[in-house]
């Protein structure tokens, strides 16, 4: 985990991970919200619609955005304040990820930075993208 501090933080500072998609992570949203919609739980109901499987939840792929602020980027002593997310693909089990943010303003004077949020796939396309305002705890 790292523990950045908002002097540690300047624009155009990185920080990146990857995950995996698994059944497990979509069952176990699903038991967390109750969202038994069709297009994530119904392989057939996907296949109607023109999807070539169950498309993941969009939260549950915009939920690594808390994983990138709380783990990496300040890390330790994050504080989200607010998350803008646009879904550009859709992302099925078996999707390798890559969750990484950029700092984009620092605002000393109020400990907060924004940075420009992507997650992409295993194939380099964007699935997701948006901004984070991030507040760092001292």
């Amino acid at each position: 985990m790292n523990t950045y501090s908002i002097n540690d933080i300047s624009i155009g500072l990185t920080e990146s991970f990857q995950t995996e998609i698994t059944a497990s992570m979509m069952k176990q949203f699903r038991d967390i919200t109750g969202d038994i919609n069709p297009l994530h739980n119904d392989h057939d109901y996907a296949l109607r619609k023109s999807y070539p499987d169950n498309v993941v939840y969009g939260m549950l792929t915009a939920s690594f955005l808390s994983t990138l602020a709380g783990v990496y980027l300040p890390g330790e002593k994050s504080l989200i304040r607010e998350v803008t997310t646009k879904f550009v693909k859709p992302v099925y089990v078996g999707d390798r990820l890559t969750v990484s943010g950029e700092v984009t303003e620092v605002n000393r004077e109020f400990n907060i930075f924004v940075m420009k949020v992507c997650i992409t796939n295993q194939h380099g396309e964007k699935v997701l993208r948006g901004k984070m305002q991030m507040g760092v705890l001292e």
